[in-house]
């Protein structure tokens, strides 16, 4: 009986996997397409130094927004798929907080392609905690490394530890008035800022440094399951 639950935990953990890798290449399809088909009156190429995700979304302002809309929606459900399926056979209580912080990650991150910019309210609020739960799994996640001794790639660290700078500067860095943003507001409320713009724009830079690092530590994780899985020995 033990065996036979053991290799339904193994399937089950391929299955997830399988719709993890499946999540990501909708968002790299459609983050893509969007980029590669990018067209504004004012600049005819896309520099992640000073556009936004938002931009690529924005239905009426980009040829393929309904593109990357819906590879966020699908491609991060299929994330939070792979994240619910694996607190099936997690190892360590950190695991758990951990899986459920990455799943409202991507939840959040598939509202926002639910919710373009042009529904800009909700836009900013699933922006604003796609962030929020974003740095909350890098934390959960460096917690589970310490306290459970997992022999995990160093790489795996680093990308958490990435993620954790990108994100937790992205929502607090307008709060230390340095004058990024006029008023102190947030930057998840500054996708639209009209051009011109500066060559360097933080909101922008900052948004797409946190996207891809958290992109790349998912993917690592994909690659690398082995320590996060229960062991289980047969009775």
């Amino acid at each position: 009986m033990t065996v036979i639950k053991m290799n339904l935990a193994t399937r089950g953990s391929a299955l997830a996997t399988k719709f993890g890798f499946i999540g990501i290449l909708g968002l790299v399809l459609g983050i893509g397409v969007a980029v590669l088909g990018f067209d504004y009156s004012e600049t005819r190429s896309f520099n992640v130094l000073n556009h936004t995700l938002s931009e690529l979304g924005t239905y009426g302002h980009s040829d393929f927004a309904v593109i990357l809309n819906g590879g966020l929606f699908f491609g991060s459900l299929s994330i939070v798929f792979y994240c619910l399926s694996s607190l099936q056979t997690v190892n360590g209580f950190w695991g758990y907080p951990f899986f459920c912080a990455l799943a409202l990650t991507f939840l959040a991150l598939a509202c926002v392609g639910l919710f373009p910019v042009n529904v800009y309210h909700l836009h900013i609020l699933a922006l604003k905690w796609f962030f929020y739960f974003g740095s909350l799994s890098a934390i959960c996640y460096l917690m589970w490394v310490g306290f459970s001794s997992l022999s995990l790639l160093r790489w795996t660290v680093l990308l958490a530890l990435l993620v954790l700078v990108s994100m937790m500067t992205f929502l607090y860095a307008p709060q230390l008035e340095l004058g990024l943003t006029e008023g102190g507001r947030p930057f998840y409320q500054e996708m639209v800022l009209q051009l011109p713009r500066p060559d360097l724009w933080w909101p922008a830079l900052l948004e797409w440094i946190g996207l891809v690092s958290l992109l790349s530590w998912t993917v690592a994780l994909l690659l690398n399951p082995q320590p996060l899985i229960k062991a289980q020995a047969p009775e």
